[in-house]
């Protein structure tokens, strides 16, 4: 492949031109901490004065907003003990994996469209409204804390990557521990709520309002000339029973299959888009050599019968479930790895749906679904922009909050991870001096942004190595 083919060598040559500029910049004496152009890191900071006042409008309320932010600090330290966790496990997994499997050098940015798994549309729209409510929330927090806010703005790193809300560090020095953690914490503590609030709009639009058409297996496509075919399946059908037996997930299909045998004829159910209705109809079956090059299981791809379809990996009722209650909703045989209770298997799945490529709702998976209830008036495609919108908006805001809880500079954990680690030494050494004490926090405060990096780093060029 050449070279400019790689998105590795792309991404090199943007850091680089990205580096040119902030060395002209600062050669031409436009940045700096007092002017509308600084860095923080490597990130660049361009800053507003707009926004202040509203800001200090809402912070009147203080007595709720510092109550915001204590609950905030107990769940930052939480997502940051969580987060740090998953990277690690990420690295070690990464380590084990072919470098066909290993993540795109996409994938690494969080960035609608880029992004394989974000679509540009909702990812933007979401990503908007989390990044920019995260940061307002800080200075809420720091003016309910009688902590200036001298500036607001957007951060660079070869592309807007966010907004930030810049404090006076003189008045966060002077404050309080608890005053401190409780901004730090703010901008998580909002994704969350965010996130929850979100979820539970989405909650209430998908169960009174998103219906699936039946329950069965989804399908995503049909291979011309196989049996499936011949009987007139098609995409976004859903196929409800195999040779008597209800097929509630593709397990359900598979196992009907492996009981049967190339060229048998079966009944085959299935609710049809075309007819709008539930149908069956005798379907002779083929072999999977004609579709398939790979071996299943101790039976050969020729051995094995084949219906002719491709399914999508969750029953539309499934998605449905989880999109409206991954806590309780009936997943029908659906498990992950690792034997999770029902609860947190629907929780994991709710955000991993991206991956599943049922999202957007829309298309041929939006076909699976009628709607009713109040929102009937807009109509189903009014309905499912309501839908996405709303995933997308509790998942960012949800992985921008635990993200944000990391330890490493410039994120918001690495501030509560300073504040930690000191109060931490000055409990257990007194006497230690205020200097030392900084010296220590802010070298292992360093010593682990970088193992954040090189964990982030490791499971994209881990499998290569």
């Amino acid at each position: 492949m050449p070279f400019w083919n790689n998105g590795y060598f792309w991404l090199a040559v943007a850091l680089f031109l990205y580096g040119l500029i902030v060395y002209a910049l600062w050669r031409a004496g436009k940045l700096g901490r007092d002017k509308p152009l600084s860095l923080l890191g490597p990130l660049l900071m361009v800053k507003t004065l707009r926004g202040r006042q509203l800001i200090e409008r809402v912070a009147r309320f203080r007595r709720g907003w510092n109550l915001f932010g204590d609950v905030g600090i107990v769940l930052a330290f939480a997502g940051m003990i969580s987060m740090f966790a998953l990277l690690v496990y990420g690295a070690v997994r990464a380590s084990s994996i072919p470098a066909s499997q290993a993540p795109s050098p996409a994938s690494a940015l969080s960035i609608p469209g880029l992004n394989p798994l974000l679509p540009l549309g909702y990812g933007l729209l979401a990503l908007v409204v989390g990044v920019v409510l995260h940061e307002l929330s800080h200075g809420v927090l720091a003016r309910a804390n009688g902590i200036r806010v001298k500036s607001l703005g957007v951060l660079f790193l070869v592309i807007p990557l966010g907004a930030f809300v810049e404090q006076d560090e003189e008045d966060m020095t002077a404050a309080t521990r608890r005053r401190r953690d409780r901004v730090a914490a703010a901008g998580v503590m909002s994704n969350f709520v965010l996130a929850v609030i979100f979820f539970l709009v989405l909650s209430a639009v998908v169960t009174t309002s998103v219906h699936p058409k039946a329950s069965g297996v989804g399908i995503a496509a049909v291979f011309p000339g196989s049996g499936a075919a011949n009987a007139t399946l098609a995409a976004g059908d859903i196929v409800v029973s195999f040779n008597g037996s209800a097929t509630p997930n593709a397990s359900a299909l598979v196992a009907g299959l492996a009981h049967a045998r190339p060229g048998q004829t079966v009944t085959v159910g299935w609710y049809s888009q075309a007819t709008q209705g539930l149908t069956s109809a005798p379907v002779t079956l083929g072999a999977a050599t004609a579709y398939l090059s790979s071996e299943r299981g101790n039976r050969t791809a020729e051995a094995q019968a084949f219906l002719g379809i491709s399914e999508y990996p969750l029953p539309p009722q499934v998605l449905a479930g989880v999109l409206g209650n991954p806590f309780t909703s009936d997943l029908q045989g659906i498990s992950l790895r690792g034997g999770f209770p029902s609860g947190l298997t629907g929780s994991l799945l709710f955000l991993a749906l991206p991956g599943t490529q049922m999202l957007p709702l829309d298309g041929t998976v939006g076909q699976f679904y009628s709607v009713s209830g109040p929102l009937a008036v807009v109509g189903a495609p009014g309905v499912f922009v309501v839908v996405n919108a709303l995933y997308w908006l509790v998942w960012i805001n949800f992985l921008l909050g635990i993200f944000n809880a990391l330890p490493a500079v410039p994120l918001d954990g690495s501030f509560l991870f300073r504040d930690i680690v000191g109060g931490t030494l000055k409990r257990a050494r007194p006497k230690m001096a205020q200097g030392r004490v900084d010296a220590l926090v802010g070298g292992l405060s360093v010593l682990i942004s970088f193992t954040v990096l090189l964990l982030i780093l490791w499971e994209f060029l881990g499998p290569y190595l």
